[in-house]
Parts: structure tokens; C-alpha cells; sequence
């Protein structure tokens, strides 16, 4: 499953793996499942995207200052990532995070997004642990913002509300901008 964004973004998201209704059947993250739209319009609403999002990859939404990319390039039995998954995938999570000249900060989307991004970005884990709302600086100064993933699970349960996403994002906007 390809990266998608903005190849000038100062923010990355990461998320888990290519959802299996949602990035493996229309190609692009998060775009078909119900993790995006909460997603897409958290974006939106900092200025991260523009156009209209219609969960289908020729709607023409872009993203403007963002990118996302995952920590496994395959949706996981079960919804879980081992540990050796998350190591074999690894490599195609760090070639983005380098690509990206203009990098600042990291939105790492659920534990495991969080710990390949550390991993990714040359951290040590038990120096970042995982918690929502969380931030943490890596070796080369770049940050990683933690977030519970914006799935249906943790929207609909409330264990992510869209004022705690809306706090990670305006967190990460405080953070690229240097504050």
C-alpha cells in the first residue's frame, strides 16, 4: 500500500496497517473505512487538506503540509501486529519518514504505530512510552505526538473523543511551528 501526501509535509501520521474495507480496497490511506473521516476532517479543520473528502481515492481531497504512511504495509490477521511484523515492515516506514526534507513532527496512531515510529526515528521505547496526548523527542529533534487510533472502536466506545484528536493536532501544530 503506498504512502500518500504532501512529499514537502512537516507532519507525518502513522498509522497502524492498510485497513482491509478501507486503504487495501481504494488504494489510499485511510480513505473508505470509518477511521478516515474522523481523520480527514481533523486535517481539514487545522489546514492540513483541501478540497472535499468523499472516501473514494479520485475525490480530488489533498493534503497540504501532511502525509501519511504506516507501520505495516499489509492489513494483520486479527487486526493485531506482531512484533516480528512490525520489524519486518519497519524499513518501508523509514524510507518515507526520510524522504520527507521538511519533517517536524510524527502523529503515531495507536501503540504500534508508536513504537515502529520510535524505532523508525532512532528513539528507544522504554525512553517514550506509549499514552495518548503523550509527546516525545527523538535523537535527530524530530517529535512524536501519541494518539489512540481514531478507529470505530475508539470513537464509538469514547475512548477517543474528537476534542482529545482535535488536542494531539493542535499539539503537533504547536510543536512544527516551534512553540
Amino acid at each position: 500500500m503506498p504512502d500518500w501526501g504532501d512529499p514537502a509535509a512537516w507532519l507525518c501520521v502513522v498509522g497502524m496497517a492498510p485497513g482491509l474495507q478501507g486503504a487495501n480496497r481504494t488504494g489510499r490511506p485511510f480513505t473508505g473505512d470509518g477511521a478516515g473521516v474522523i481523520l480527514y476532517e481533523t486535517l481539514a479543520r487545522f489546514g492540513l487538506a483541501e478540497g472535499t473528502y468523499a472516501a473514494r481515492a479520485d475525490d480530488g481531497f489533498r493534503l497540504r503540509g501532511a502525509f501519511i504512511a504506516n507501520a505495516a504495509r499489509c492489513a494483520p490477521p486479527a487486526n493485531k501486529l506482531t512484533p516480528e511484523e512490525l520489524r519486518t515492515c519497519r524499513p518501508w516506514l523509514e524510507a518515507p519518514l526520510a524522504a520527507l526534507p521538511n519533517l517536524r513532527v510524527v502523529i503515531a496512531l495507536g501503540a504500534d504505530a508508536h513504537k515502529s515510529a520510535v524505532k523508525a526515528l532512532g528513539g528507544k521505547l522504554p525512553k517514550a512510552p506509549f499514552a495518548h496526548g503523550a509527546e516525545h523527542r527523538m535523537p535527530s529533534g524530530l517529535r512524536i505526538v501519541d494518539s489512540y487510533h481514531c478507529s470505530r472502536l475508539n470513537t464509538n466506545t469514547g475512548r477517543l473523543t474528537p476534542a482529545m484528536f482535535d488536542a494531539v493536532f493542535a499539539a503537533a501544530v504547536r510543536l512544527g511551528r516551534g512553540a
